[in-house]
């Protein structure tokens, strides 16, 4: 089945409201016998003549009359459509908007976050997913708005990426632990016992390579999902962590950071969003929030 000319709406629409076939033609800047050939294709798919002569002018027919009630809202609706978004009114925008990322980031970035939004768009909802691991199905099936992560082999080539800070790995003990004082060498920091973070549960990773390649190797006594969970252990006993310097910088409070002995190339943090949400106001306005929030907290440090 050919699929209908939907241009004929709005044709039929502006005849009807001229009830000339020259006003109309005018209006739609076409010549006479042009919108002539248009009245000659509605009159031929609705089968009936719609427009008869009376006269000197044309008359609408019953039928004419019945889709001259339902067309105007039509066309008004698909105008609606096609134009231009209206300008986001923040005070107004109810919405919640989910964000997938790590407990660290929210603990460090959140509350930058949470209070321009209140004090922007208080009807503005956000809620934070938990990242467990590196997918971007989340993203491409909309049940989350946008994540945050380090952009690797698994992140799909679709996405948008927009990067918002650096960060180098660090180790981090808690207060009395014998690495609080001295030089930490390489040999210190695999003589002691260590908690290891893999979302997939790797037993090895860029730091193992790069100690295997020195000779040395770690004790990894646990392996955790996550950075806050290996605080957490690490706080409570004499286990070594590894994190992230700048996102778990709210999760070390009370604890002694230290260098790495060894060189561990630095990450890029970046948001990442589907491309069908890329021109959403709404959505643009949230993504400078977080960059905002992100930039903020590094000019405090």
């Amino acid at each position: 089945m050919t699929p209908p000319d939907l241009n004929l709406l709005l044709t039929l629409d502006v005849l009807l409201a001229e009830g000339s076939v020259a006003r109309a033609a005018k209006r739609l800047n076409l010549s006479p016998s042009a919108m002539s050939r248009a009245l000659a294709r509605l009159r031929e798919t609705t089968g009936d003549p719609l427009l008869v002569r009376a006269g000197r002018g044309l008359v609408p027919t019953p039928r004419a009359l019945e889709l001259r009630q339902r067309i105007g809202p039509l066309v008004e609706e698909a105008t609606a459509v096609l134009r231009p978004a209206a300008t986001l009114d923040l005070k107004r925008l109810e919405r919640t908007f989910a964000l997938r990322t790590s407990d660290g980031f929210v603990e460090t970035f959140g509350p930058q976050l949470i209070a321009r939004v209140g004090t922007e768009a208080p009807g503005v909802r956000l809620r934070f997913v938990q990242k467990a691991d590196w997918e971007s199905g989340p993203l491409r099936d909309g049940s989350v708005d946008m994540e945050t992560g380090v952009v690797g082999k698994a992140t799909s080539s679709e996405l948008r990426v927009q990067a918002l800070f650096r960060d180098r790995f660090i180790g981090v003990v808690r207060r009395s632990h014998p690495l609080c004082h001295g030089e930490v060498t390489a040999v210190r920091y695999v003589e002691g016992r260590h908690v290891s973070v893999s979302r997939r549960g790797l037993d090895k990773g860029p730091i193992d390579e790069e100690l295997g390649s020195l000779g040395l190797e770690r004790d990894i006594v646990v392996i955790v999902g996550g950075f806050a969970t290996a605080l957490a252990l690490a706080r409570g006993s004499d286990l070594i962590a590894t994190v992230p310097e700048r996102h778990t910088e709210a999760l070390r409070v009370g604890m002694h950071s230290f260098p790495l002995p060894i060189p561990i190339p630095a990450v890029t943090v970046s948001l990442l969003w589907h491309p069908r949400l890329d021109a959403d106001p709404a959505h643009r306005w949230l993504r400078g929030c977080v960059r905002e929030a992100c930039a903020e907290r590094a000019q405090r440090e």
